[in-house]
């Protein structure tokens, strides 16, 4: 483990593997959707559908208006996780999802996210890590949920990263 790693380790404020029990469940922040949110969105991923940016199109639609995008939906949720600090320091990669739209999110609609532990599994091949599925729903300001699915993650294990931190912080250098 270099210094750097160490240092991490030492820094760490997210969840190791082993902090997590299913069932574990958290709350975020809530945020509000605004114009500003869909423009950007639409300029960055250069999605232009009317039923995003042309108002009188998007009223004839089953949706009555404009709706922000999906993936732009997903984003938002990527952040407001990302600020219950679970992951800083700890998390080793984003390893996927199943994903769900299951209602539109408007322009003025306030979003936040609901996570729940569903599983905690150590790696065979790996001993330092290990996968934690999350159940995850984006929530409006009615308590409907607009998007849903699982998230996988993977994270380091205390044990390990706490030997390596305790080794460099004693001079320890692996040849």
């Amino acid at each position: 483990m270099t210094a750097s790693h160490a240092q991490t380790a030492l820094h760490a404020r997210g969840l190791f593997l082993d902090e997590f029990t299913v069932g574990q469940r958290w709350v975020t922040a809530a945020r509000t959707i605004t114009e500003t949110d869909l423009v950007t969105f639409a300029g960055w991923s250069g999605d232009y559908n009317p039923l995003h940016t042309d108002e009188e199109f998007a009223r004839s639609t089953a949706f009555g208006g404009r709706i922000f995008h999906g993936p732009g939906v997903f984003s938002v949720a990527i952040g407001l996780e990302s600020r219950l600090g679970l992951k800083d320091g700890t998390a080793l990669a984003f390893l996927g999802m199943n994903w769900s739209l299951s209602g539109p999110v408007r322009i003025g609609d306030t979003i936040r996210v609901v996570q729940t532990v569903a599983e905690v599994r150590p790696s065979r091949s790996k001993p330092d890590r290990g996968v934690v599925t999350f159940d995850v729903e984006v929530r409006n300001q009615h308590d409907e949920v607009c998007q849903h699915g699982q998230w996988l993650v993977m994270f380091r294990r205390e044990d390990f990263a706490d030997r390596g931190a305790t080794q460099a912080a004693a001079g320890f250098r692996p040849s």
